[in-house]
C-alpha cells in the first residue's frame, strides 16, 4: 500500500511530461505538412544518394 504513494505521483509527472513534449511539438511545427513530408520519398527529384546507392555502371567490377 506504501508503494502508491510513490507511484500515483511518478506516474502524474510521466504524463505531465508527455504532455509537455507533445505541446512543444505541435508548438514547433513538427506536424504542419505532413501531406508532403509523406510524398517525399516518392518524388525522383532532391532523394540524395548516399555511397553505396550510387549509380551501378560507375562501380568498378
Amino acid at each position: 500500500m506504501d508503494i502508491l504513494f510513490l507511484l500515483i505521483p511518478l506516474s502524474a509527472v510521466l504524463v505531465l511530461g508527455i504532455v509537455a513534449v507533445f505541446g512543444w511539438a505541435v508548438h514547433s511545427g513538427q506536424f504542419e505538412d505532413l501531406e508532403q513530408e509523406g510524398r517525399q520519398p516518392l518524388q525522383p527529384d532532391g532523394a540524395a544518394l548516399d555511397e553505396d546507392q550510387g549509380d551501378s555502371r560507375n562501380r568498378p567490377q
